[in-house]
């Protein structure tokens, strides 16, 4: 005979109203990714490495220390000189967004349009807290964010889901109750790793890339998510 197998579905996990939003920062909330992208051509020249812009965007949602340790090891560099240049990298990039911050469109709209709803607000990145912190100064979005995570120090980083749901748990919320914004292909893969909603932004040149198909939905700007795209996620 064979064994019967009693799975228990829990109807609820999957009817759950929406009331929290995590969002991403690199790239979603401030226009880093090309100062990130500067940073390392800066850093990385030094080990007479110079990238492509293909291998840039296949690497992005990575941590720094990933990053560097994805091409150091591709062009065979000594690891001993990743964390220096991991440090190195980070520091250029602070500077570069305290001296010219770039804030995406839709950005104080999208806060005001979560925070009206009485949603739990939180950030979620692979970034370092410094850069969370600077860019919660310089966004202003203090009274919005209840809780923040960053993956810099955790096991794994981003496509891996822990980050994102590290957020959920500092904001008491069920994964399934969450929608994330994100902006890169290993965000959006970490997002519905963690059974969240995702609403995926992507940087204009990619916006028609088959590969964002596992997305909830697809937006060109923050400034465009309204009621019928929110009532169709909490459908």
């Amino acid at each position: 005979m064979f064994a019967t197998m009693q799975i228990h579905l829990h109807p609820q996990n999957f009817f759950m109203k929406l009331n929290t939003v995590i969002f991403d920062i690199d790239g979603l909330l401030i226009d880093s990714e090309p100062l990130w992208n500067e940073a390392a051509d800066e850093v990385l020249v030094d080990y007479n490495i110079r990238l492509t812009e293909q291998q840039y965007i296949a690497t992005t949602g990575l941590r720094t220390k990933e990053f560097v340790q994805s091409w150091f090891r591709y062009f065979k560099i000594d690891e001993a000189e990743v964390e220096k240049a991991e440090k190195k990298i980070i520091e250029i990039v602070l500077q570069k967004i305290k001296n010219n911050p770039i804030i995406m469109p839709g950005v104080p709209h999208i806060f005001e349009f979560f925070f009206e709803k009485n949603f739990k607000i939180g950030l979620a990145t692979s970034s370092p807290q410094a850069l969370i912190d600077l860019v919660i100064d310089l966004l202003d979005i203090q009274k919005f964010v209840l809780a923040t995570a960053s993956a810099e120090d955790l096991e794994f980083g981003k496509p891996n889901p822990l980050v994102y749901l590290n957020c959920a748990k500092k904001l008491n919320a069920s994964p399934f109750e969450c929608i994330c914004f994100e902006d890169s292909f290993n965000g959006m893969i970490a997002a519905k790793a963690a059974r969240m909603k995702c609403v995926i932004v992507p940087a204009h040149a990619q916006l028609k890339e088959e590969r964002w198909g596992a997305a909830d939905l697809k937006l060109s700007s923050l400034q465009n998510f309204g009621e019928l795209h929110f009532n169709l996620l909490n459908g």
